[in-house]
């Protein structure tokens, strides 16, 4: 099943949900945190504290990659309620539609959905072009910002925590996260990074060895993949995000979402 989420409509206000949220968060201190992250090793024991302690306001954010699907097993096996939730950015491959439909299908998994703001887009591409981001670094973060960063925001502001995908070694700001954090860029909710030291080789493993569906551009040279066109295949030898943004001389190789560019 899949549910479009149009966020713009929920009826309560930021204040209020503001106010729940700090009331949430006080019950963690970052000593708490860290002392989580000494006891909780596996992907499972971290989802399993979060689903305990944070469900229903605890959602995976999916965009159905190779680490993502992992994930979605894991939990389908811990709990069969727990959420997910993607953003359609309206850029995105037929391949991604595709394994997302795939996963629904074998887990059963009621995968939320929710797109950028008609009108934001309409103003964006009406002044900078349908292909700004080959443009500047510039258009390209305000594209990534109104396609995803904006449509998270408002989701991850209906909820406690949420749950990534992330490695360490996909990138160098990722390498100084952790497997619970606070996550200061979102009013200081708990984000949880189940697979965080998991290495690329270990999550094709995993898939293979649950039979996890997967994204089929994987097999054509896309380890990393985004909108459709800011990925590419990478060549041999390259790193395995070198494929996203190529254009670019820049070492972050991120979109916004777990990186403030405001800053």
């Amino acid at each position: 099943m899949f549910v479009i989420l149009e966020l713009s409509l929920i009826d309560i206000s930021n204040d209020y949900k503001t106010n729940q949220k700090m009331i949430f968060m006080s019950k963690f201190t970052t000593e708490q945190i860290s002392e989580l992250n000494d006891k909780l090793k596996t992907p499972e024991e971290v989802l399993q504290w979060g689903l305990e302690n944070i469900h229903p306001k605890l959602a995976l954010a999916s965009s159905f990659g190779a680490e993502d699907v992992c994930v979605i097993h894991m939990l389908s096996k811990i709990n069969p309620e727990a959420r997910v939730f993607s953003l359609d950015t309206g850029r995105i491959n037929q391949e991604t539609y595709d394994v997302m439909d795939e996963i629904r299908k074998k887990y059963n998994t009621k995968i939320e959905i929710t797109f950028p703001d008609a009108t934001e887009v309409i103003e964006m591409v009406q002044t900078h072009g349908m292909n700004l981001f080959y443009e500047s670094a510039e258009n390209r973060k305000l594209c990534c910002g109104v396609r995803k960063v904006h449509p998270l925001n408002k989701m991850l502001s209906t909820l406690d925590g949420w749950i990534t995908g992330l490695r360490s070694d996909q990138t160098q700001n990722r390498q100084t996260s952790a497997k619970i954090e606070i996550d200061e860029q979102h009013d200081s909710m708990i984000k949880l990074n189940p697979i965080l030291d998991w290495s690329w080789e270990q999550t094709m493993g995993y898939i293979k060895e649950n039979e996890i569906p997967y994204n089929k551009l994987i097999d054509q040279g896309f380890p990393s993949i985004g909108c459709e066109p800011c990925t590419r295949a990478i060549k041999p030898g390259e790193d395995l995000r070198a494929g996203r943004w190529w254009w670019e001389n820049q070492s972050d190789k991120e979109c916004g979402l777990h990186m403030d560019h405001s800053k």
